[in-house]
């Protein structure tokens, strides 16, 4: 079954973090699976914008102790023979400071384990290390990508989430740059895979849409840190896959 839980760590804000976890999530469907994706980037609350209808409960909620954790998955449909369920932020302030505290930290690290009990692989979007929840995200993880653009504020940054990771005890085990244009010669030295620039405006999850470089170059990054063998095929391999 491979690794069964991930945490995309991003090493600045704007790295294009929340989409490749839900482009990860949705080519893990594709494969079969199911697949948990939890939002610990409370400040930007990005996941929520992949959830339609009314946000009653949120991951916020199932830090401070006010619901389960399943009141807080909502359905993610997309075309894919697996399942994904989303668990994002979208709270109040007061709420969302009380989610940042140790003790909250430690009721999402229950509730991580709890979904990794259920489902295939539990995937985690997680802001740069500098709060508890992202911490608990981190060390709950059995892997880590640190997710950066491919730029020179990408680069600059990188070192400095390398070892925040390091100091908390849970290293980073591969880095992703993102937002990479095959017009350019964008690259990041570290990088164990580069994914293709994706428009804001692209269709959600960009992977189930065909003759895209997005959908095997995530196939083959996702199956690399997981330790899977999902399947599947495309007319092309992708030049940005490495």
């Amino acid at each position: 079954m491979g690794v069964s839980t991930l945490a995309f760590v991003g090493c600045t804000g704007g790295a294009g973090t929340t989409r490749l976890t839900v482009e990860t999530a949705a080519t893990l469907a594709r494969g079969g699976r199911s697949v948990a994706v939890v939002d610990a980037a409370f400040g930007t609350q990005g996941l929520a914008t992949y959830v339609d209808g009314r946000l009653d409960a949120d991951v916020t909620a199932v830090a401070v102790g006010d619901v389960p954790v399943d009141d807080a998955l909502f359905k993610w449909d997309i075309d894919a023979d697996g399942r994904v369920a989303l668990c994002p932020a979208h709270a109040p302030f007061e709420r969302l400071a009380r989610a940042k505290s140790a003790e909250s930290a430690q009721r999402l690290e229950q509730a991580l384990e709890e979904l990794a009990g259920r489902f295939d692989h539990v995937l985690l979007d997680v802001p740069p290390i500098a709060s508890n929840q992202a911490v608990a995200a981190a060390t709950t993880a059995q892997r880590r990508a640190l997710v950066l653009p491919a730029s020179q504020r990408g680069s600059d940054l990188l070192p400095r989430q390398q070892g925040r990771l390091r100091d908390i005890g849970a290293p980073a085990s591969a880095v992703i740059a993102t937002r990479v244009h095959r017009d350019t010669d964008e690259s990041v030295e570290d990088a164990a895979h580069t994914v293709p620039h994706i428009e804001p405006d692209a269709h959600r999850p960009l992977v189930t849409v065909s003759d895209t470089d997005v959908a095997p170059t995530v196939a083959a990054m996702t199956e690399d840190l997981l330790d899977v063998d999902l399947g599947l095929t495309f007319e092309d391999d992708s030049l940005f896959s490495r």
